[in-house]
């Protein structure tokens, strides 16, 4: 082992970072010099590294790959288990379900029950938020001939939307059940208590008017009631949401500010609506 001098270490130690400095300038101006040869060098120097890397870059990646499998194999795990107790609940229900319908139909058939008709009903696409009289209502289309009127029932594919108020000759306006001019009288499933659902021109309609000692649950459904004969029985409307405040809200089932298509349903029901406003009068004959 070679031993240096005190002095001479003192002298390489001094002159360390001048040299580095040298060669780093030299090397950059050899770069401004011969910029081809620059890059030759460095690419010279990536092709040789290249299979270094790539050696070293397997192990990670495979660790990457069993770490991403493993965390996809525990996922699948949990929905797997989540799957089969909700595929385990909806037996369950199925077989309630089941059981009630075969219930039903046996005190039907002791009560002799005459089920009501099918109503008739007719598909009409929204084609806009019309507003105009009234603040939430929408516009739709209807070819020529139909046999819209007043009073007709407006159901999208989850529940109730709203109620026919003006009928053209080839349009028609559903005044929605937010909005503030909409009463409709409803049922709590739960405890069968009637109430009315009011618009206020927000997302959820308002619950008021139910009888004392049935104070409406949260997340109890409401249907629709067949007080007034306006609506029939057993629609579904929504849920019931209690807001911080303290007022008892309709979490609607219809999505009312995504509607496209409506299903508009004849009852045969003309309640509250005044006679000239639910049929349209048919033309005098020429005399």
């Amino acid at each position: 082992m070679i031993r240096l001098s005190i002095p001479l270490r003192q002298a390489l130690a001094r002159l360390s970072l001048p040299v580095l400095i040298a060669v780093a300038f030299g090397t950059m101006l050899l770069g401004k010099a011969d910029a081809l040869l620059v890059e030759r060098a460095r690419m010279a120097l990536a092709d040789a590294l290249s299979p270094v890397w790539t050696a070293a870059q397997q192990p990670v990646t495979a660790v990457r790959r069993a770490i991403a499998e493993g965390e996809a194999l525990m996922k699948l795990r949990a929905e797997n288990a989540r799957l089969v107790e909700e595929n385990e609940r909806l037996h369950r229900w199925q077989a309630a379900a089941l059981a009630l319908e075969a219930e039903n139909t046996l005190l039907r058939r002791q009560l002799a029950w005459i089920p009501d008709p099918a109503p008739q009903f007719r598909t009409a696409r929204v084609v806009a938020d019309a507003g105009g009289t009234y603040a939430r209502a929408v516009l739709l289309a209807a070819g020529p001939q139909h046999n819209i009127r007043k009073g007709q029932i407006a159901l999208d594919e989850r529940g109730f939307a709203g109620r026919v108020t003006e009928v053209g000759a080839r349009s028609a306006r559903v005044l929605l059940a937010t909005d503030i001019n909409s009463r409709v009288p409803v049922t709590l499933e739960g405890s069968r208590a009637r109430a009315i659902m009011v618009g206020n021109n927000q997302a959820r309609p308002r619950l008021q008017h139910w009888p004392e000692g049935s104070l409406p649950r949260e997340g109890e459904r409401v249907v629709t009631s067949a007080e007034a004969g306006a609506f029939p029985a057993g629609l579904p409307v929504g849920v019931v949401r209690w807001t911080e405040s303290g007022a008892a809200e309709v979490e609607l089932f219809a999505q009312l500010d995504r509607l496209d298509v409506l299903r508009l349903f004849d009852f045969g029901l003309a309640g509250i609506l005044p006679p000239e406003a639910v049929a349209r009068p048919e033309p005098r004959g020429r005399r």
